[in-house]
């Protein structure tokens, strides 16, 4: 079993508990994090019935010292050989109803936050010169749709942020990723947006695999993560086969 630690900031009950998931069946050690711990007691149990080792906390990504002091744990258990940021944030609403708090809590939790987890990271990773920091973006990364420009925003400046980081830790052996993620996953909140907006007709609709199963992002996160370092990707964009785009 490898010595060493996945940290995953926003280890929320989809993308982020299958990434966590993948990571312990490889035998790392999980840390996880999101605001609400007892949320995470669920994949915590899972994992270590499935004979590995997780760690839950408690974390808001905004705040430094959060940050810090979780990363700093996940250090101390094993070398952090992976971080994941994985924070959602998705909120949509009409220009002239996006308050200044909303679009400031959206930019502090979807780009800030990410700035402050791939800095913290690095600075474990870099005396060892290894190490993976992979961010996990989606459509409005690459496009402000109309209702999101709190979101966009948020998601273009974290997709700014791990180009830069990309360019500046590369050479020292480090990792850099950002995810577009362009899909519905298949979530039980997907599935009552999907009936509040078509009814019940519109989701027995559903074709097969017309929505991202969580388990197949986290295996494409396990992918990069173990990619040779002559044939690094830094952006990767997910859909399902029958995706507009």
């Amino acid at each position: 079993m490898p010595d060493a630690s996945v940290a995953v900031i926003g280890a929320g009950d989809y993308i982020g508990a299958a990434i966590c998931r993948r990571f312990a069946r490889e035998g790392y050690v999980v840390f996880a994090g999101r605001r609400d711990v007892s949320k995470l007691a669920p994949l915590r149990d899972a994992i270590r019935e499935e004979g590995g080792r997780c760690e839950a906390a408690a974390l808001d990504a905004r705040k430094e010292d959060d940050v810090c002091a979780f990363l700093a744990a996940a250090e101390d258990a094993a070398p952090i050989a992976a971080c994941i940021f994985n924070v959602g944030g998705n909120v949509r609403l009409p220009l002239a109803q996006t308050s200044e708090r909303v679009f400031r809590k959206v930019w502090e939790m979807g780009c800030y936050a990410g700035f402050l987890c791939g800095r913290e990271a690095a600075k474990w990773m870099r005396p060892r010169g290894q190490g993976s920091i992979f961010f996990t973006g989606a459509t409005a990364s690459l496009r402000g749709s109309s209702g999101y420009a709190a979101f966009a925003a948020a998601k273009f400046g974290l997709r700014g942020v791990a180009q830069a980081m990309a360019r500046e830790l590369g050479p020292e052996g480090i990792h850099v990723a950002h995810l577009v993620i362009d899909a519905g996953v298949d979530t039980a909140f997907v599935r009552e947006r999907i009936r509040a907006t078509g009814g019940d007709a519109a989701l027995a609709g559903l074709q097969p695999d017309q929505l991202m199963r969580p388990q197949r992002v986290a295996e494409v996160y396990w992918q990069l993560h173990t990619q040779p370092r002559d044939a690094w990707t830094f952006e990767l964009d997910l859909r399902p086969y029958m995706e507009p785009w």
